[in-house]
């Protein structure tokens, strides 16, 4: 599956290149992120499937005012009209450039969450989602991401950078932490917030 990461800024951008240099299927792009294709674009949304401000906003403009109803319509039905972080979606979108929304959100409401792992688990839900999805067909053979966490949610560029590889090594590389009882889960939750 082909990563594209889309950085709105060039502090995101580069540390995306540092975190992804070695990743064949990732593409850092410095760019607009509704002027890419893929077969799915993701909307680093709030628990509650709401896409009216920042990016998510932008989306619903680009994808039609629909696209948050389907959204909360899944929600209603399947989570109990809240998805946690930490959790994914996938709708239809009804549109060539996105065929497909993924929705995660980094966080329940908009807020600060520089300080948690809300990028490493939104990046997370995302690739085990699509993972999923991808038993049946049409499969998602390409997918386009902000930021996550780093617009309302104030995490740095190199904090969410750090997370989302983190995120793809797991899912994607088998990197799954298995060791060091939770004195080792203690760690790798300081290294991904940057502790």
């Amino acid at each position: 599956m082909l990563i594209k990461l889309v950085a709105f800024h060039l502090d995101l951008f580069y540390a995306w290149k540092k975190q992804f240099a070695d990743c064949a299927n990732v593409e850092v792009i410095d760019g607009d992120i509704l002027a890419q294709e893929a077969d799915a674009l993701v909307s680093p949304a709030n628990s509650f499937g709401y896409m009216d401000g920042g990016l998510d906003l932008k989306i619903s403009q680009q994808l039609g005012w629909d696209i948050e109803g389907k959204v909360r319509q899944k929600l209603l039905d399947e989570f109990y009209g809240e998805l946690p972080v930490g959790h994914a979606l996938i709708v239809e979108t009804g549109v060539s450039q996105f065929p497909y929304l993924i929705s995660a959100p980094t966080m329940r409401v908009p807020m600060d969450v520089s300080n948690t792992a809300n990028a490493f688990l939104a990046f997370k839900a995302i690739l085990v989602e699509v993972q999923k999805f991808n038993t049946h067909k049409p499969r998602i053979n390409s997918l386009v991401c902000s930021g996550l966490g780093t617009g309302e949610g104030k995490m740095s560029a190199e904090q969410c950078a750090r997370q989302m590889r983190e995120a793809y090594d797991v899912v994607l590389l088998g990197k799954v932490l298995t060791q060091g009882g939770l004195a080792g889960a203690v760690r790798n939750h300081q290294y991904l917030i940057g502790a």
